[in-house]
């Protein structure tokens, strides 16, 4: 857990860290957040991450609470006063407390609240054994392409996931395609070896990690197809996996009870896994 926490302007205890009870990320959701990992006391991918925020910002016109200069200067002084050297930093953007109202209101300062805590990242013992996930209805709102705190349908997935015994839930649209996990991006290797994920539209949030795997991907020459996959594509696949900035390259070895491939984690999975293991290792992006 975060022992000091970021809360617009004060760096204060976590345990007594608060926010007005009338701040609207609490009241309505109206909030916006990122998760960066940290390797070896660096970020990885923080530009990528950063204009991310700005994007998942503006689609819900949300003013900046600080320039980037001084957001960067906030993170790095929360992760320093935490003492972490491998783990995450969190950090979330709210339109700041007014009086309860709907429509936004005319005068309100931008919170900004921002924890760090050490975490493993892309955990060798889940890569090398690979995790199951189920597959459940995408019941999201429309616009889960903004990073907005609104993850109540990703929390009741992840919650059956949980009852099954299984790590993450691919959400499956109306079509029959998968969009993405609770809080990752969905991935398979036909049988043809192309890698398939879904395409970044309004459908999915473009996951950091996702662009840094295909950065990897068309680097090393991988036939690379951005499309939608239905649930019987997946659990026909040679081998899938999913990738989020918490796990990195996960590979997945059943869907809904039943085996990918051949039970195990696949090689093209382990390799990417890998390669993406350096990539956060070599650079802070």
């Amino acid at each position: 857990m975060s022992r000091v926490a970021y809360v617009n302007g004060r760096y204060l205890p976590h345990r007594s860290s608060r926010v007005h009870i009338e701040d609207r990320g609490f009241q309505f959701a109206d909030s916006v957040y990122e998760v960066i990992a940290i390797r070896a006391g660096q970020f990885v991918d923080e530009e990528r991450h950063l204009a991310r925020l700005k994007r998942s910002r503006e689609a819900l016109e949300l003013s900046a609470p600080m320039s980037d200069a001084a957001l960067k200067t906030v993170l790095r002084e929360t992760v320093r006063r935490n003492h972490v050297a491998d783990g995450i930093v969190y950090l979330q953007v709210t339109r700041g407390a007014a009086p309860r109202e709907f429509a936004f209101p005319k005068r309100a300062r931008p919170s900004l609240i921002v924890t760090a805590r050490a975490q493993a990242i892309a955990d060798p013992a889940l890569i090398e054994r690979g995790v199951a996930v189920i597959t459940v209805p995408d019941l999201r709102w429309k616009r889960p392409d903004i990073k907005s705190v609104s993850l109540l349908p990703n929390v009741l997935a992840k919650q059956q996931a949980k009852y099954a015994d299984a790590y993450e839930a691919w959400q499956v649209d109306a079509y029959g395609n998968v969009t993405e996990g609770t809080s990752s991006n969905a991935w398979v290797v036909n049988g043809v070896g192309e890698v398939v994920t879904r395409q970044a539209d309004h459908s999915i949030l473009n996951g950091v990690t996702r662009l840094g795997l295909i950065d990897i991907i068309e680097r090393a020459g991988l036939r690379l197809v951005e499309r939608p996959f239905s649930v019987s594509e997946a659990r026909a696949a040679r081998e899938a996996f999913l990738t989020s900035s918490t796990n990195g390259v996960l590979p997945v070895v059943r869907i809904d009870g039943g085996a990918v491939g051949d039970g195990r984690p696949g090689s093209l999975a382990v390799t990417l896994a890998a390669a993406y293991r350096r990539y956060m290792a070599e650079g802070t992006r």
